[in-house]
């Protein structure tokens, strides 16, 4: 009898080979490489830009997943049979939920960056003809301009509770990360282990510049607080068991071993069987895969579980997820991945960005990040402006992007997402300086940000 995948998650994990699995069967050739793009926003009332409601009828996050399913032929998922609907599936992407609420659109994966451009415009418009009627709108930026934690819904995932109760033990902005920060991201592909922890280990030394060109998050409770990017300081004051650069993944002997050391090591969030959860925060992975919790034994459903609730600025899981960039405008958002195409799946980018990075440190990576958080491009990184590397930065994704060249029906490249963002660093500006200047001297603030923020 063959065994299924769901069969294969609930073998009790016996020894190094299991927990290895999942790296090793997400390898694939090059030729199958795609990109997933993640990008996340605030629901809003535009009269007012308080929080959209979890739940309250057609204008609350319940009401938007109601008529996406049934408008648009989205499928829902759940927890379980009676619980809430937290997902929605159609074709390879979902729509799903972060714990204030945030809608995070989880594209499918495309072999080009036009493809995802037309995923995310079908997307919007999807939005904005359930939502404009109602007085709802969508606002990507990287942290919440208006709302305290206080004002902001709850989403009734088993998860999250869990995590709302234990992050703040760890890190001082643990809750601000949950319910009040949003991020594009872009999951790529990786052909081998010295493929895959080559391609981490550049992009976390590269992490932090990319947080700087995506910088978007200037407002605090409707103010600024000398940051353009609020988000990028509340990672700096996270779970440091589950996040940050990763020091010992710039090692030239990095390896998947390496990876699953570090995550065995980080406390576990929960068990999930069935309907029933059991928290589980004062076992770290290898303690509960030695000693077992609550009559349960380790899972390679577990292991996956786990792999989901670790947080650095790059993660390893079945892909590579670039996790440094705050939610962008719609005009910005598919210059994320763009990005990391152009880097990662050229050759000749690829060489020239390892090289790039050669003089950089994690220390002295992370000791810029600070200042990254406050002024962006115009912060030091290795006695040059942040500018600087991010102009070369772009040059070598333009570069790689044109020699892949995927047109549009415009006979344009790729490398035609970058371009409104290689204009922006020429001008030192990130879209929340852009932002800044949208909002400056304006009477009401809140209709300010809501008109130069919606989706």
């Amino acid at each position: 009898m063959s065994v299924t995948n769901s069969d294969q998650d609930s073998i009790v994990l016996r020894g190094p080979d299991d927990l290895l699995r999942p790296f090793h069967e997400a390898c694939k050739p090059e030729s199958e490489f795609r990109v997933g793009t993640e990008a996340e926003k605030f629901g809003v009332l535009a009269a007012s830009g308080e929080p959209l409601p979890f739940e309250g009828g057609d204008r609350s996050v319940r009401g938007v997943l109601a008529a996406l399913q049934e408008r648009f032929g989205w499928q829902p998922d759940r927890e379980h049979a009676e619980g809430d609907v937290i997902a929605l599936h159609r074709d390879r992407g979902s729509i799903t939920l972060e714990p204030g609420g945030q809608l995070e659109l989880s594209g499918a994966p495309h072999e080009s960056i036009h493809a995802t451009c037309r995923e995310f415009r079908q997307h919007i418009a999807e939005l904005r003809e359930i939502c404009d009627p109602l007085g709802v709108t969508w606002l990507s930026v990287g942290f919440h301009p208006f709302a305290r934690l206080d004002e902001l819904p709850r989403v009734p995932k088993f998860r999250y509770g869990i995590m709302e109760s234990y992050l703040p033990t760890r890190g001082a902005r643990g809750l601000d990360m949950m319910f009040r920060t949003c991020t594009v991201q872009a999951n790529l592909d990786y052909s081998s282990e010295a493929d895959a922890v080559r391609k981490l280990r550049v992009s976390l030394a590269l992490q932090p510049i990319t947080t700087a060109i995506f910088a978007n998050s200037p407002l605090h409770e409707g103010k600024s607080r000398g940051r353009i990017s609020e988000r990028a300081d509340v990672w700096l004051n996270m779970d440091p068991d589950r996040s940050g650069l990763l020091p010992f993944a710039w090692d030239a002997n990095m390896s998947f071993q390496a990876y699953v050391e570090w995550a065995l090591d980080a406390p576990m969030f929960l068990i999930k069987r069935g309907a029933r959860v059991i928290p589980n925060t004062h076992q770290t992975f290898r303690q509960y895969l030695r000693e077992g919790s609550e009559g349960q034994s380790a899972t390679l459903t577990d292991w996956r579980t786990h792999l989901n609730t670790l947080f650095p600025e790059a993660r390893l899981k079945n892909t590579l997820e670039m996790r440094g960039g705050d939610a962008q405008p719609t005009d910005l958002t598919c210059a994320m991945p763009a990005l990391w195409k152009g880097l990662l799946y050229d050759a000749q980018a690829l060489d020239r960005a390892e090289s790039m990075i050669s003089p950089l440190s994690p220390q002295l990576v992370q000791d810029a990040r600070l200042e990254i958080s406050r002024v962006g491009l115009q912060a030091k990184l290795a006695s040059r402006s942040v500018q600087e590397w991010a102009s070369e930065l772009l040059a070598l994704a333009s570069a790689g992007l044109e020699r892949h060249g995927i047109k549009n029906e415009k006979g344009e490249t790729e490398a035609v997402h970058l371009t409104r963002l290689s204009a922006l660093i020429a001008d030192g500006k990130s879209a929340g300086s852009v932002l800044l200047d949208q909002i400056r001297g304006r009477s009401d603030l809140r209709a300010a940000v809501i008109e130069a923020a919606r989706v």
